[in-house]
């Protein structure tokens, strides 16, 4: 397991990642005001949906490669928001179409062979001048050692953030204006409800069987009290600027 040089534990709990982006886009002069927006790998886009109803001058298009997923978004979509099946690594938009984009948990999920290319991607369907933010989940603590038994990723998520130094150090499209670690609570009532939520996702098959879950759920009870069981993930946010 990776070895973390900080204490999980001990990083700014954020209750809505919503607060953080809005801050940090605020800090570099775009506040979320009439913006047009894409969000790559949108899963359930509940963040984009909270955009739009707190930003209602915002307009955000969710792409996202699960079909199963997809459709769902597309049986409750919002007002300004529209769901189009795509992935970042081809994004079916003109050249600088948008003035932000967003990725939350989401980089680590494209192929390791097509990072550079969303990248690219990413900064054609910007306007120069643009913000760039990236959410990933850090590989440590105790939640993500239950994971691991059945989806490590100990090899896709460094993978995800060499492909942003590496864009960064190529100087084509991207400077890095603004970096930041925090937390998120996270709590399952029982391990049924973490197995339901967490063991077999839409947009992936983890093999699960009985031994599987067993090692897993072996994992998850010591952390389980009379209110369930209560974790935080470390994520770590990268701002960068499409260059003018």
């Amino acid at each position: 397991m990776t070895q973390l040089s900080f204490d999980p534990d001990q990083l700014p709990l954020a209750g809505d990642e919503l607060d953080v982006l809005a801050q940090m886009v605020a800090a570099q002069g775009q506040p979320l005001q009439a913006q047009a927006i894409i969000e790559l790998g949108c899963g359930n886009a509940r963040l984009s949906c909270g955009l739009v109803q707190r930003h209602a001058q915002c307009t955000v298009t969710g792409l996202e490669v699960d079909a199963v997923q997809h459709a769902k978004n597309l049986a409750r979509a919002p007002a300004g928001v529209t769901f189009v099946a795509a992935g970042a690594q081809d994004v079916p938009f003109g050249d600088a179409s948008f003035e932000l984009a967003l990725m939350l948990k989401s980089l680590h999920h494209v192929p390791l062979d097509l990072l550079d290319r969303a990248l690219s991607e990413v900064a054609r369907v910007l306007r120069p001048g643009s913000l760039f933010y990236v959410s990933e989940p850090i590989y440590g603590g105790a939640l993500n050692d239950i994971v691991r038994i059945y989806n490590d990723e100990g090899v896709v998520r460094p993978a995800a953030q060499a492909a942003l130094d590496r864009a960064i150090a190529k100087g084509e499209h991207w400077q890095q204006v603004a970096e930041y670690r925090f937390a998120q609570a996270v709590h399952y009532a029982n391990f049924d409800e973490f197995a339901k939520r967490m063991l077999y996702p839409t947009f992936a098959d983890h093999g699960i069987d009985e031994a599987i879950t067993a090692r897993v759920q072996a994992a998850f009870e010591p952390h389980c009290t009379a209110t369930g069981a209560s974790f935080v993930r470390p994520m770590h946010v990268r701002l960068l600027r499409r260059h003018a």
